[in-house]
């Protein structure tokens, strides 16, 4: 399809230059008597005003076909991690003042594992999920219980998170929240750290629903449980890899890096002030 699109339009360029170029040809040829070159004149004038007037006829019609697009967002789905709360892992276990060695260890073996990951689906008990940690380096056994028992720390809202779903509410869209979370983490942050949920109109933690973006379903288990549109849907994540698993599935996305970026982003391609 592509092919034959840049087939047709490489002909096209070849027939217009040939058309431009036949008063020259005349002109050089010296055949005036049969007004073949006056004739060949008023072509390449009409060929280029016609041209100009489907060119501007495009241009309008693209023009409102894309503000048709940045207005058909209805709805706006956040991440919660690194979008609506601060995660600092980092700083959280600088703070039990571990020897180098034993904190990149236990670093390895807790926030950076699999296992971490694998913990936001929520298939086990969280006893289950420590021992796991454990496995990974359990010369410090003890150290990475109470490194996980006060992980909820790690987690603090963002500044602007209650204000902005607050006033994108008050425009008129509706809110999701579509966010890999643990049972253990989110049973400890929920109350004091996401203020911002009463402004939603549905959630969807990865724990409850025991599946993970960027997996497909998970995004069809939004559209479905709460009747969205895709095309209809924005979704916010600062994970590139979850961004493309909402558009596998027709539903638009912006990768998050900061509150200016995303707002800018909002409002120059969707429209959202």
């Amino acid at each position: 399809m592509k092919n034959g699109k840049r087939i047709a339009a490489l002909l096209g360029v070849a027939a217009l230059l040939v058309i431009f170029c036949l008063p020259m040809f005349f002109a050089l040829k010296g055949d005036f008597s049969q007004g073949a070159f006056m004739a060949s004149l008023y072509t390449v004038l009409f060929v280029a005003i016609m041209g100009y007037v489907i060119w501007m006829v495009f241009r309008l019609i693209n023009k409102k076909k894309n503000e048709e697009d940045k207005h058909m967002i209805k709805n706006i789905v956040f991440d919660v991690g690194l979008v609506l709360v601060e995660f600092n892992w980092q700083t959280y276990l600088d703070s039990f003042h571990f020897e180098k060695e034993k904190r990149d260890k236990i670093a390895k073996a807790t926030f950076q594992s699999e296992v971490w990951d694998e913990r936001d689906r929520g298939l086990l008990e969280e006893e289950d999920y420590i021992r796991k940690f454990q496995a990974l380096a359990p010369e410090y056994a003890d150290d990475i219980r109470r490194v996980i028992e006060r992980s909820t720390e790690c987690v603090v809202k963002m500044d602007y998170a209650e204000t902005w779903t607050k006033y994108l509410k008050s425009q008129g869209y509706h809110l999701y929240i579509l966010s890999n979370y643990s049972r253990y983490m989110l049973d400890g942050t929920k109350q004091n750290e996401m203020p911002f949920l009463k402004y939603m109109d549905g959630v969807i933690f990865s724990c409850d629903v025991k599946q993970m973006k960027p997996d497909a379903e998970i995004y069809r288990t939004l559209l479905g449980r709460f009747g969205l549109k895709a095309e209809e849907t924005l979704f916010i994540d600062d994970r590139k890899e979850n961004c493309k698993g909402a558009e596998s599935q027709g539903i638009h996305a912006l990768q998050f890096r900061d509150l200016k970026q995303a707002a800018k982003e909002m409002e120059e391609t969707y429209g959202i002030k």
